[in-house]
């Protein structure tokens, strides 16, 4: 038995440095003959044009804030500033969620009773068929 390290280089590892990936998934490749190839895709649909694009610089966790004048539970229902409103996420009505629910228990009655349905998903199936 030997116990002489493995070569690092020896198979396919995960991303790095180390990596022996033969799949280059990168569209543009530069390998003898394939340039054709890779016009011919690329011509299929135009390219995206960004003009200007700058990514907006990140706020590291110890950097001072952006928005001095904003208070730090605007987005929540308490304290100062706006309240989740302001996220305008639709609430779904109550009678319109029952209904679906209603419409959906043939086929989630079924998934309770499949012999490999776990003891959640009948526990959950029940909670919505008592809610609905």
């Amino acid at each position: 038995m030997t116990i002489a390290p493995m070569n690092p280089l020896a198979g396919p590892a995960g991303p790095g440095k180390y990596s022996t990936r033969t799949d280059n998934l990168q569209m543009g490749s530069i390998a003898y003959g394939e340039g054709k190839d890779t016009a011919a895709i690329q011509s299929g649909a135009p390219l995206a044009k960004t003009s200007n694009v700058k990514p907006t610089p990140l706020t590291g966790l110890y950097d001072p804030t952006q928005r001095p004048n904003e208070p730090i539970t605007s987005g929540i229902d308490q304290g100062p500033g706006v309240g989740s409103n302001a996220l305008m996420i639709r609430k779904p009505d109550d009678n319109n969620f029952r209904a679906t629910i209603a419409e959906y228990m043939p086929v989630l009655s079924y998934v309770a009773s499949l012999p490999n349905a776990s003891p959640e998903t009948r526990a959950a199936i029940r909670q919505l068929r008592d809610y609905a």
